[in-house]
């Protein structure tokens, strides 16, 4: 949040920092397309939509090279694939060290 170019230096009240916050979060969980997430909105990973997302995302990619194979000389266009999770501070696990991130299964 710190990085966006309108981000004030600093808050004069709560007040403001509220003013400000409310419409970068809704921003932030619903219309940024965030690319730890395989270019997808908090929102939609959220309430489960990715994947349906996901899948017409590469319908989309797929008519496009069967129309335009000279557009794609390697091979056909692939989407990122969505993580099995992602996180902010992953829980420490016994046994491991202390900044290792957990394992996923």
């Amino acid at each position: 949040m710190k990085y966006r170019p309108e981000f004030p230096e600093r808050f004069g009240s709560i007040q403001h920092s509220r003013a400000f916050c409310h419409p970068f979060f809704e921003w932030y969980n619903n219309d940024h397309h965030h690319s730890g997430i395989a270019l997808h909105t908090a929102h939609s990973v959220h309430y489960g939509l990715a994947q349906a997302i996901q899948l017409a995302r590469q319908q989309t990619l797929l008519v496009a090279h069967s129309v335009h194979r000279e557009r794609f000389v390697n091979k056909p266009p692939a989407l990122p694939l969505l993580p099995g999770a992602v996180w902010i501070n992953p829980p420490k696990l016994s046994g491991g060290p202390p900044d290792s991130a957990p394992v996923l299964h």
